[in-house]
């Protein structure tokens, strides 16, 4: 059995994964049905578990009740590939559960992935995919160059093969408006060379690695997101495990299928990446964790850290890897069982490669750590399936799995020199996208802890707000915001009014349309940037019912997003105020708006009634609310107050 070693055995509670399954048999359908089945799939399974796993799923999504789209967000992946398919399909869906997602699945014929993209299948349009993946081999379409052949005409070589697939990610993105994941090739030859090989630029080998490179450099400018062949083979334990031969002559399986459940996960977390909902908060336990020791017990002078012992380097190690991931943009927050004042004094050590100041928030008490990750993602203002909780003792880790069992919790091992690799190979912080504003988030949690320390402090919330300084900055999106304004539609929940998401191809047909208006918004204050916090889009809106003065083309508020962590300062009024000046300026009789309640907006609920917006209509066996207000209508109270404790900037180009 292949080990997914950064998993939980079995879910909590249970002696193994296969009691699960058994269990299911009885409960296959209802809420608790899938809660277990969903806790069933984040633990390590081997191909036939994970088959049973996915015919217990498929009778809950086809079952009279179904599944809401707010319990699993729904998509669908077109699968176009040169070799078989049909054996990763249940680990796909299996994972892709494991991470929230309900996936539905469209494979095409047998090495026709060119034909249903140029002929413009059918098939393929009636199902309307969200994501297309192209999954070539080596051995489709082969460069067939011979061991002669020179370093330019390799070139020259490579240049054709990516420019017809440079085509085909066009292509399918015009015809389905999908995002377009492609498959990175796989050496499946031998070397013949030894290790001369990489010196030959003909040899396999050689052209393997310019052809990678060459891919990646087209995804990278056409915004064609990857699945890694490489890390697939290392998480399964290496290419030779990742591709059987006799498989390949019997059915043309590129995977095999005893590590389906890798290549399966690999692609959920692409996926998971690309619709927002990869972690972004890792809380790290400290005495074993993250150094070696007990600093009540050992005194912090005495920990295992760096140079000088095995597993004090490892440590060390763990994190240096932590610090690569606050500089992509993931927040560290500490949850541990001590002292706080001897806790805080380690991280002044000379051998720690974190400082205090990395870390956003510190919790360091007695209390259940439950509890305490409560506190963290309040304090942080981010939701528990934004959590990853890496913890060395496995009685804490099952606590928090039974209490929380939106966090997700590695496996880490009793090795620390493992603690990189497990944390790594979860998966759980799988990027879709990097962005300057990416870099730069750790510091906003930060700050945001010393916001809420003010916050407190103050005994008048309005003279608080004046003492914040804050300055809005209104602005047209532009070319650069893309990335990062994308990524915000599709992660945020809670002040999202409409919760509408997009692939890129999709994003940028809206942005094309001449009639839309997409305006972003950043706000700072004396603690710091907040960086990108709001987005509003809008579009054309053509009037001819209501009073005769509101006939005429208005603009309606297509999308609002804003983050939660600058709630509470009257910030959405203040970009009221902007949004409302920029339909004055296009003389728009009125301003629209739409409410489409999910099961995490209820925050919003009265947002519009309560900046004076009145409602106009609510579509028969449609929860979604409709809201007008008039060109002439008055700024609300709030918006007038909002607009004079923060400075507004705009810009209409």
């Amino acid at each position: 059995m292949l080990q997914m070693d950064w998993l939980p055995a079995c879910p909590a509670g249970f002696d193994s994964l296969d009691t699960v399954l058994q269990q299911m048999r009885g409960r296959c359908d209802g809420p608790q049905g899938l809660k277990l089945l969903r806790a069933a799939a984040g633990c390590r399974r081997n191909f036939i578990q994970t088959s049973k796993a996915d015919r217990f799923f498929q009778k809950i999504t086809e079952g009279e009740a179904g599944i809401a789209d707010d319990v699993l967000r729904p998509v669908r992946i077109a699968i176009l590939a040169a070799h078989s398919v049909e054996h990763l399909l249940p680990a796909t869906r299996v994972a892709a559960l494991a991470r929230g997602m309900n996936a539905s699945l469209y494979v095409a014929p047998y090495g026709q992935y060119r034909q249903v993209i140029h002929n413009r299948d059918p098939d393929l349009a009636a199902f309307a995919p969200q994501f297309v993946l192209f999954a070539p081999d080596m051995r489709d379409s082969p460069l067939s160059l011979p061991l002669t052949a020179t370093y330019d005409e390799v070139t020259a070589a490579v240049t054709r093969r990516v420019e017809e697939l440079h085509a085909l990610w066009r292509a399918a993105a015009e015809f389905t408006g999908a995002a377009v994941i492609q498959q990175t090739f796989l050496n499946m030859d031998l070397p013949v060379f030894g290790s001369f090989e990489r010196l030959v630029p003909a040899s396999d080998l050689s052209v393997f690695l310019r052809l990678q490179m060459a891919v990646a450099e087209a995804a990278r400018e056409e915004g064609v997101l990857l699945l890694d062949m490489d890390q697939c083979a290392a998480l399964a334990g290496g290419a030779r495990k990742l591709h059987d031969s006799s498989r390949w002559y019997q059915a043309r399986q590129l995977i095999s299928p005893e590590v389906s459940v890798i290549w399966g996960d690999m692609l959920a977390r692409v996926v998971a990446a690309a619709l927002g909902l990869s972690r972004k908060c890792l809380i790290v336990d400290l005495d074993n964790t993250l150094w070696g020791g007990v600093a009540g017990d050992d005194g912090p002078e005495n920990l295992r850290l760096g140079a000088g012992s095995p597993d004090g380097e490892a440590f060390f190690i763990f994190q240096e890897y932590i610090g690569r991931l606050l500089q992509r943009g993931i927040a560290l927050a500490i949850c541990s069982k001590n002292d706080p004042d001897v806790a805080e004094a380690a991280f002044s050590l000379s051998t720690m490669a974190l400082r205090r100041q990395d870390v956003a928030a510190f919790v360091a008490n007695w209390n259940n750590k439950a509890d305490n990750i409560r506190q963290i993602a309040e304090t942080l203002r981010l939701g528990l399936d934004a959590m990853v909780f890496a913890d060395d003792n496995p009685a804490e880790r099952d606590i928090v799995r039974r209490e929380l069992p939106q966090v997700a919790v590695p496996e880490l091992m009793d090795d620390p020199a493992d603690y990189p690799r497990i944390l790594s190979a979860s998966g759980w912080f799988e990027a879709a996208a990097f962005t300057a504003d990416d870099a730069v988030r750790v510091r906003n949690y930060s700050h945001e802890v010393s916001r809420m320390q003010a916050r407190e402090n103050a005994t008048d919330l309005e003279a608080y707000l004046s003492d914040l300084r804050m300055v809005l900055t209104g602005r047209r999106m532009t070319e650069a915001d893309a990335p990062r304004v994308l990524q915000l539609l599709n992660k945020t929940n809670q002040f999202n009014l409409t919760s509408r998401r997009y692939t890129g191809p999709e994003f940028q047909a809206l942005a094309d349309r001449p009639d839309t208006r997409i305006w972003t918004f950043r706000l700072a204050d004396r603690f710091g940037d907040h960086g990108l916090i709001s987005v509003v889009i809008l579009t054309g809106e053509e009037r001819e019912d209501g009073d005769p003065a509101e006939r005429g083309r208005g603009l309606a508020v297509h999308d609002w997003i804003m983050s939660c962590r600058v709630l509470g300062r009257g910030v959405e009024d203040a970009v009221l105020s902007v949004v409302a000046e920029a339909a004055d300026r296009e003389n728009a009789p009125c301003l629209k708006g739409e409410y489409c309640p999910t099961s995490r907006n209820g925050m919003v609920s009265g947002l519009y009634r309560v900046m004076g917006f009145s409602e106009v209509e609510k579509t028969a066996g449609d929860d979604a609310t409709f809201w007008v207000r008039s060109r002439d209508a008055p700024l609300s109270d709030r918006c007038r107050t909002a607009c004079s404790l923060i400075r507004i900037t705009t810009r209409h180009d």
